[in-house]
């Protein structure tokens, strides 16, 4: 159903993708401007101030007994964060708020979350009766914490809606290559790629539908890449704020 698990993936793998993908778009001299930025990105990331700041909304966490903000991330997940995408976790409330302006019956939907982290998002939606709960994670460290938090929540069935409570799976692996499940979709985006892989995400999408034609909403909090939505002409326009786009798919061809 999936690319097959990323077991552990080298730092110096990932910085070679990273220039690869950089010097397609930049000069080498812009390039190297960047991973400088990154570099000192990381060091300023790594003081004591700045790892209480990515405690964030630690009440969640508490009331959970979960781990699902940054400050516990390993120094060389947040790393490869860095050379991907940073791991930052949706705020509670937005989300809720997101799913609260949906006129749907969230039963007939599978969600999934592309970059689902710690699994903050995946456990949100667990108080919803979606049909399915899916994440897809590329760290390794990250799905594996995801999958700690899953198994505490389920001891506490108040915390899950009723079609939630057996419902809820993690994939470590590449969203680029995942093949998505053949049923009504809702695809939540927190910001979590580069714009390359963004877009080839999106594009994989976008060939499930038009293979398997269905239902498909796809959500986009934190919208910094909205260009790259708003630019599939197979989406349409559904809503949303100056923090999250709401889209809806249009009628495929195959």
């Amino acid at each position: 159903m999936y690319a097959e698990p990323i077991i552990s993936e080298p730092i110096s793998k990932s910085l070679r993708q990273w220039w690869v993908r950089e010097r397609s778009v930049r000069s080498r001299s812009q390039a190297a401007g960047r991973l400088a930025g990154l570099a000192w990105e990381f060091v300023r990331e790594s003081m004591p101030d700045r790892r209480r700041q990515r405690y964030g909304d630690v009440d969640f966490d508490w009331e959970r007994r979960v781990d699902t903000t940054a400050a516990t991330v390993s120094w060389r997940t947040r790393l490869l964060g860095l050379l991907h995408s940073g791991y930052q976790p949706v705020e509670p409330e937005l989300f809720r708020e997101i799913m609260g302006t949906l006129a749907i019956d969230f039963s007939q939907f599978t969600f999934i979350d592309i970059g689902s982290g710690k699994g903050r998002a995946l456990l949100l939606a667990a108080e919803y009766p979606f049909r399915r709960i899916i994440g897809i994670e590329l760290l390794p460290e990250l799905d594996l914490i995801a999958r700690q938090n899953i198994a505490k929540i389920a001891q506490t069935p108040a915390a899950l809606s009723n079609a939630a409570q057996s419902n809820i799976e993690t994939v470590c692996g590449n969203a680029v290559d995942c093949s998505f499940p053949n049923e009504p979709l809702l695809v939540f985006f927190f910001n979590p790629l580069p714009e390359a892989e963004l877009k080839a995400t999106l594009a994989n999408l976008e060939r499930s539908v038009r293979e398997h034609p269905r239902e498909v909403l796809v959500v986009y909090a934190n919208p910094v890449l909205a260009g790259v939505f708003q630019g599939c002409r197979w989406l349409e326009r559904w809503g949303g704020t100056h923090q999250y786009l709401v889209f809806r798919g249009t009628k495929l061809q195959a």
